[in-house]
């Protein structure tokens, strides 16, 4: 266990924002004990707060599903994948003739663009930072969207990525990460959490055989497939559950701290 690459959101935290305190003691033992730490989010930039202020983490951040790499310390890109604003056009031009209550929305590298009724809720925080309007109208040519997001009423995420997935082609890989909602993520063709981290891994040095990885959905497949030891949620998605060679125990277990327990204990260090 040379490197740690680890989901957030479901993965390591809850719906009430926390991320618990032996998940924190076990992630600190490992960087006490050499291991490097990468965390792999489907999240943006402007939302790693959790780990700046839970876990102290300051290193690298994969975020966007693999679009964009981001340096936490230093608060600014590394790098970015980006989808052609003709290519985002077309997607959204297939998918709402497939599913025409769809509705979408865009993550750029400098904010988030979202359509009228893309948020159902009022009061988010979302809608008080950023005004729904047509894409057409807020999304500018040197805007560089690295997540396109597409959302229907009906039915699942898994249904919705069927759906989509064959009829995108190669304009845009799609997965989805919502538990509960049916929201697609869509970004350039040949971008995940799989790619950016294999990249990340050899820049340190490190094989796949050496990465310790944690996921519990679709958008982390990819991800789990590549790393030596790729651990699935317990909790997680039965597709990830599949792809996965090995399971974590169930979110409200701590399955990751349990996990890493183990894999220190194996390196002759106690039990955080």
């Amino acid at each position: 266990m040379r490197l740690v690459a680890s989901d957030i959101d479901g993965t390591i935290l809850g719906h009430d924002g926390k991320i618990s305190d032996r998940t924190v003691r076990a992630f600190h033992a490992c960087r006490e004990a050499g291991v490097e730490l990468v965390f792999v989010t489907g999240r943006p930039p402007r939302w790693l707060h959790p780990l700046e202020e839970q876990l102290g983490h300051t290193g690298t951040v994969i975020c966007s599903n693999g679009a964009v790499v981001w340096d936490l310390e230093a608060g600014q890109l590394v790098s970015a994948r980006t989808m052609a604003l003709p290519d985002v056009f077309e997607v959204r031009r297939i998918i709402k003739k497939l599913r025409p209550t769809a509705l979408f929305a865009a993550e750029t590298l400098n904010g988030f663009h979202l359509e009228p009724g893309f948020i159902e809720n009022d009061t988010s925080e979302l809608l008080s930072e950023y005004t729904p309007a047509p894409l057409s109208e807020t999304l500018a040519a040197d805007d560089a969207v690295v997540k396109f997001l597409a959302i229907v009423r009906e039915g699942t995420a898994d249904d919705f990525l069927a759906a989509v997935a064959p009829a995108v082609g190669d304009l845009a890989n799609v997965t989805h990460s919502a538990p509960t909602v049916a929201m697609l993520e869509l970004s350039v063709p040949g971008v995940n959490k799989a790619v950016t981290l294999a990249k990340y891994a050899a820049s340190l040095g490190i094989d796949a055989g050496d990465v310790v990885a944690f996921g519990d959905m679709p958008n982390d497949i990819e991800m789990l497939r590549w790393a030596g030891h790729g651990y699935a949620m317990a909790s997680g998605h039965p597709e990830a559950i599949r792809a996965a060679g090995q399971q974590a125990p169930h979110f409200d277990d701590d399955g990751v701290a349990q996990i890493l327990e183990g894999k220190l204990a194996e390196l002759g260090v106690s039990r955080p």
